[in-house]
C-alpha cells in the first residue's frame, strides 16, 4: 500500500522545477509553478501571469484549477507598474476583497532585470509568513527561468554558459538558508555536466572545512583541498587544471574562490570529454558571484533568525519575570526591557483608573507627557480605536491626531509611538515610548504592540497577585498562603473568562453553577432569572456537590423566588434576612439555624439585573466567608456578561430566523395526489441566510415549485431572496414551462444583483397524473426517489442566475411513479461536514433510498436529521429540503 504524505514547501518547488525542466511548452510549466506555488505557500489561489507582446501581463494559469475565487481573473490583464510597485492587480484585488481574504502577494518575474511575469497569492485564513513569502519569491524565479527558456523570446537552452546564467539567477532568487550551500553545489553541477562539487569554507590561515559535496567524493578530497588553498593564497580568478587524483576519478577541477577576500570555494571536478571552454570561463565567474550573494544571504537570514530567536527568549524570560512580582515592580522592570530592546531613552506606562489615567511607571519623561498620553488615549477610544499602535508625529496631518500633535509641540517632541494595554478588549492602561532622533520601523511597532498585550496581562496579574497578597497578610498567613491565593485567584480569573466562549445560555448558566460548586468548595448552588413579566426570578440552573443530596437539596433549591431589590453587592442570608426576603428562602432557615451558611448573589449589568446567584454550605466548620464572597463576586461579574452575550446571541438568532421564515411560505398548497414536506433550518450564525423556496398553482391543474440559494449572508442575502420570491410569483404564471422561466428569471436577477453575487435555482412543475417538467440555474440535481428504494439524479446543467445575461436553459421531463417522490435541496445539505469530509451524495442518497416509502414530510425531517447529526449538532449552512410525494 502507497501511503501519500504531504510535500514540504521546498520539496513542492522543487518538483515543479523538475517538470519545468521535463516539459517542452511553456503553458504545462506555468500550470506546474502555479500549483508548486499554491502547495508551498497554502494558499487558496495562485496566479501566474506572462508578459504578452502588447507588453501587459495575462493571467495564464492559476491553482487549485476550477477555483470560484479564480474564475473571473483568468485571462485578466495588467500592467507592469502595478506588479512592479508591489501592488495587486484589480482583478485578483477585488475577488480578495469578496472573498474577505487575510492574506494577498504579488511578486513580479525578472529576466534580465525586465519584468517578465509575476506570481499573485490569496489566502483566506491568514496572512502569508516571511518563509512563505520566499517560497513565493523562489516560484517567481522559476517562472521567469521558464519563460526565458521556453517562451517565444526566450529561446532554447543555448550553451552552457546560458545555463549557468540562468542557474545564477535561480540560486540567488533565495531558498532555505540551510539549503543554500547544497543548492549551489548542485546547480554548478548539474548545468555544467561535472562529475561531481564540492564546497568549502575558508578561515583565518587558509584553513579548509567542506561543507557540501555532490557527487563521488570517497577519496580526492586532499588534493582539492591543496588546490584550494593555492587558489585562495594566489587570489587568481576561476582557472581550470589537469590533476591526477581527485575525486571520481576526474581529471580536470575549476576552482572559484567565492567573495573578496575569499569567504569559500567552490570546486567542479570534470572528466576529459567535458572540460569547460575558455569561453565557459565568464559564466563560470560570473555563476560565482551569484553563490556569493546566495551564500551571504543564507548567513545574514541566518543572523536574523538567530536574533529573532534571542528577542523571543528575552521576551520570554520578561515575561516569566514580571508574572512573579509587584505591580511596581513589574512596571519598572517591563520599562526598563523595553527601553533596552527599542534603544529609547523615554518610555512611560499609565493605567487607568475612575477613568483617568495616571502615571504607574517611567523611564526619562519629560515634562508634558501626561498630556501626550492623554491624548493618545482620547484617540484610541474614539476615531482610531480599531488601531493596536498609533504613531504620532508633530509633521502628520491626521485629522484625528491634531490634539496628540499639539500636545507633543508643547512637550519638545517630535513623536511618541502609543499601545493600548487591553485584557478582554477592555482598556486598562496606555504604553509610550518616545522614540527622539531614533525612527522606528514597522518591526519595532510590532515588538511593541506584543510587548503591550503581555504588558496587559501581567499587570492584570500582577494586581491580583497583590491583591491575593492583601488577602493572606489579614488572615495571618505567611508568604505560602500568599502564593496559594494568588493561584487560587488566577484559576478563578481564567475560568470566569471562559463563560464568555459559550453563546448558549443554558450552557451558561449550568457553567456558573458547577463552577461556583467546584472552585469555592461550596455544597451547592441555584441561578434564578427573570420570568417574562419580571415580577419573580425562576430557578434555571442547580448544581449540587454531593449527588446523594441532589434530590433533597434540589427540591428545596427549585423553587421561584419575588423579584429582588436591585443591588450591586453580595447578601450574607442569616435566619432574620431570609424570613424578610421569603419564598424559597424561607425554606432554608432551618439549615440557618443548624450552622449552615447561604448568600445571595446579584448577576447584573450597570443598567439590569440579569439573575441571582444562591450558594449554601451546610457544614458549620467551612462557612461562607468573607472571602468566598469576594472570589464568588468576581465570577459573578465575569457570569454578568457571559449571560448578557447569550440572551443576545439568543434574541438575534430568533430574529434572524424570523425573518427567515417571514420569506418562506406561510402554508402549503392542497394538490390531489401529491403530498408536500418541507424543512428549512439555519446555520449556527447569527446572520440572515439565503435559501427561499415557494409554490404556486397553476391554471392547468399543475404544481410549480421553486428552490433557490442567494449568495451571502445578512440583509444584502434578505433582499436577494425577496426578489427572487417576487420573480417566482411574478413569472411563474405567464412562462410556467421551466426553460422558459429560468431564461426570463435571468434577466431579471442581472439587472437587479449586485456584480459578482448569484442565485443557484431549480424549477419544477409536476402534475396530477406523476408528470415532471424540470430546468436548473447551476443548482444541485434533484434526487428521484422510486417505491423500491432505487435513487436517481435528474441531469439538469445551465448557468446560474445574474452571471450574465442571454442564456438558455434545457429542461427534462421524468415520470413520478405512485408512491415515489422528488426531493428538492440547497447545497447546504450535501455540503455539511465532519472535519473536512462532505456529508456529500451518496450519503443523501443512503437516506432517501432507507426512507423510500414514508411520507414526504418524514422524509424531508429524516434528511435533515442526518445532515444535522453528520455536522455533531451545528449546521455550517442553511439547509431547505422540498420533499413531493406521488400518492
Amino acid at each position: 500500500m502507497v501511503v501519500e504524505t504531504q510535500l514540504l514547501p521546498v520539496e513542492s518547488v522543487a518538483r515543479a522545477a523538475a517538470e519545468v525542466a521535463a516539459c517542452g511548452d511553456l503553458r504545462t510549466a506555468l500550470d506546474a509553478l502555479a500549483r508548486a506555488a499554491a502547495d508551498a505557500t497554502r494558499a487558496d489561489l495562485a496566479v501566474v501571469r506572462v508578459l504578452d507582446t502588447d507588453g501587459h501581463l495575462v493571467a495564464r494559469a492559476l491553482a487549485p484549477e476550477g477555483s470560484s475565487l479564480g474564475a473571473e481573473i483568468a485571462g485578466t490583464r495588467t500592467d507592469c507598474d502595478v506588479v512592479a510597485a508591489g501592488e495587486i492587480p484589480e482583478a485578483t484585488r477585488r475577488a480578495a476583497e469578496r472573498a474577505r481574504a487575510s492574506g494577498t502577494l504579488a511578486l513580479p518575474a525578472r529576466a534580465a532585470g525586465r519584468i517578465v511575469g509575476s506570481v499573485e497569492l490569496v489566502r483566506l485564513a491568514d496572512d502569508f509568513s516571511a518563509d512563505e513569502r520566499g517560497f513565493a519569491e523562489l516560484v517567481a524565479a522559476q517562472v521567469a527561468l521558464a519563460v526565458r527558456t521556453l517562451g517565444t523570446d526566450g529561446g532554447g537552452p543555448g550553451s552552457r554558459a546560458k545555463w549557468l546564467e540562468l542557474a545564477g539567477d535561480a540560486l540567488a532568487a533565495g531558498g532555505e538558508p540551510d539549503r543554500a550551500a547544497r543548492q549551489a553545489v548542485r546547480l554548478a553541477v548539474e548545468t555544467t555536466g561535472a562529475r561531481g562539487g564540492a564546497l568549502w569554507r575558508v578561515g583565518p590561515e587558509s584553513a579548509r572545512e567542506l561543507i557540501a559535496s555532490l557527487g563521488p567524493t570517497e577519496s580526492g578530497l586532499d588534493r582539492a583541498a591543496e588546490l584550494v588553498a593555492q587558489a585562495v593564497e594566489e587570489w587568481r580568478p576561476t582557472a581550470i587544471v589537469h590533476e591526477p587524483g581527485l575525486p571520481g576519478r576526474a581529471t580536470h577541477a575549476a576552482t572559484l574562490p567565492l567573495g573578496q577576500p575569499p569567504f569559500a570555494a567552490l570546486q567542479l571536478f570534470y572528466s576529459e570529454d567535458l572540460v569547460p571552454s575558455e569561453a565557459d570561463l565568464p559564466a563560470l565567474a560570473a555563476f560565482a558571484a551569484r553563490a556569493t550573494h546566495a551564500l551571504r544571504s543564507a548567513e545574514r537570514a541566518a543572523d536574523v533568525e538567530l536574533e529573532l530567536e534571542r528577542t523571543r527568549a528575552l521576551l520570554e524570560v520578561v515575561g516569566e519575570a514580571i508574572a512573579r512580582l509587584s505591580l511596581a515592580h513589574t512596571l519598572e522592570t517591563a520599562v526598563d526591557r523595553i527601553a533596552d530592546l527599542l534603544q529609547v531613552e523615554q518610555v512611560g506606562v499609565y493605567l487607568r483608573e475612575h477613568g483617568r489615567l495616571f502615571t504607574a511607571a517611567g523611564r526619562g519623561l519629560a515634562p508634558g507627557h501626561e498630556e501626550v498620553a492623554a491624548r493618545l488615549q482620547d484617540a484610541l477610544s474614539g476615531p482610531l480605536r480599531a488601531r493596536s499602535a498609533i504613531h504620532a508625529r508633530t509633521y502628520d496631518t491626521d485629522v484625528a491626531l491634531g490634539a496628540t500633535r499639539a500636545a507633543l509641540v508643547a512637550a519638545g517632541q517630535s513623536g511618541a509611538l502609543g499601545v493600548p494595554l487591553r485584557v478582554r478588549d477592555e482598556s486598562i492602561g496606555l504604553l509610550v515610548t518616545y522614540p527622539g532622533r531614533r525612527a522606528l520601523g514597522a518591526s519595532d511597532t510590532a515588538l511593541l504592540t506584543a510587548l503591550g498585550a503581555q504588558l496587559a496581562v501581567a499587570v492584570q496579574n500582577a494586581r491580583l497577585h497583590e491583591r491575593a497578597t492583601e488577602l493572606g497578610e489579614r488572615l495571618g498567613d505567611v508568604l505560602e498562603s500568599e502564593r496559594q491565593t494568588s493561584r487560587q485567584v488566577n484559576a478563578l480569573y481564567e475560568i470566569s473568562r471562559s463563560f464568555a466562549q459559550s453563546l448558549s445560555l443554558e450552557r451558561t448558566l449550568e457553567t456558573v453553577t458547577s463552577t461556583i460548586v467546584d472552585v469555592l468548595a461550596v455544597d451547592a448552588a441555584v441561578i434564578r432569572v427573570p420570568d417574562e413579566r419580571g415580577d419573580v426570578f425562576v430557578p434555571r440552573a442547580v448544581h449540587v456537590a454531593d449527588t446523594r443530596l441532589d434530590g433533597a437539596v434540589t427540591g428545596i433549591l427549585w423553587r421561584p423566588q419575588p423579584r429582588p431589590p436591585r443591588t450591586t453587592s453580595p447578601l450574607a442570608l442569616d435566619v432574620a434576612t431570609a424570613r424578610r426576603l421569603g419564598g424559597a428562602h424561607e425554606l432554608l432557615i432551618p439549615f440557618l439555624e443548624k450552622g449552615s451558611t447561604a448568600a445571595l448573589l446579584p448577576i447584573a449589568t450597570p443598567t439590569e439585573l440579569l439573575a441571582q446567584l444562591t450558594i449554601l454550605c451546610l457544614d458549620p466548620a467551612r462557612p461562607i466567608d468573607a472571602e468566598t464572597l469576594s472570589t464568588a463576586g468576581t465570577i459573578a461579574q465575569q457570569a454578568a456578561l457571559a449571560i448578557d452575550n447569550a440572551r443576545l446571541y439568543q434574541q438575534q438568532k430568533a430574529f434572524a430566523e424570523t425573518m427567515q421564515q417571514s420569506l418562506l411560505p406561510r402554508e402549503l398548497p392542497l394538490v390531489p395526489g401529491l403530498e408536500i414536506g418541507t424543512v428549512y433550518e439555519s446555520a449556527a450564525h447569527v446572520d440572515v441566510g439565503g435559501d427561499v423556496f415557494d409554490f404556486m398553482e397553476l391554471p392547468d391543474d399543475r404544481l410549480a415549485v421553486v428552490l433557490g440559494d442567494v449568495t451571502g449572508h445578512g440583509i444584502d442575502a434578505t433582499a436577494d431572496m425577496a426578489m427572487a420570491k417576487f420573480v417566482f410569483r411574478s413569472l411563474a404564471r405567464e412562462h410556467s414551462e421551466p426553460s422558459d422561466f429560468l431564461a426570463h428569471a435571468n434577466e431579471v436577477v442581472v439587472g437587479e444583483i449586485a456584480v459578482g453575487k448569484f442565485i443557484t435555482m431549480v424549477y419544477l412543475t409536476v402534475d396530477r397524473d406523476g408528470q415532471l417538467l424540470c430546468a436548473s440555474a447551476g443548482h444541485p440535481e434533484p434526487r428521484l426517489v422510486r417505491p423500491d428504494g432505487t435513487v436517481t439524479g435528474l441531469e439538469l446543467g445551465g448557468i446560474a442566475l445574474g452571471i450574465i445575461e442571454g442564456q438558455q436553459y434545457d429542461q427534462v421531463g421524468a415520470e413520478l411513479p405512485p408512491g415515489g417522490s422528488v426531493v428538492l435541496y440547497t447545497d447546504g445539505v450535501i455540503e455539511s461536514r465532519r472535519g473536512r469530509e462532505l456529508f456529500g451524495t451518496p450519503r443523501m442518497d443512503d437516506v432517501l433510498a432507507a426512507h423510500a416509502t414514508k411520507p414526504a414530510q418524514v422524509l424531508a425531517d429524516a434528511l435533515l436529521a442526518a445532515c444535522r447529526d453528520y455536522a455533531g449538532g451545528d449546521l455550517p449552512d442553511d439547509c431547505a429540503i422540498v420533499v413531493l410525494r406521488r400518492t
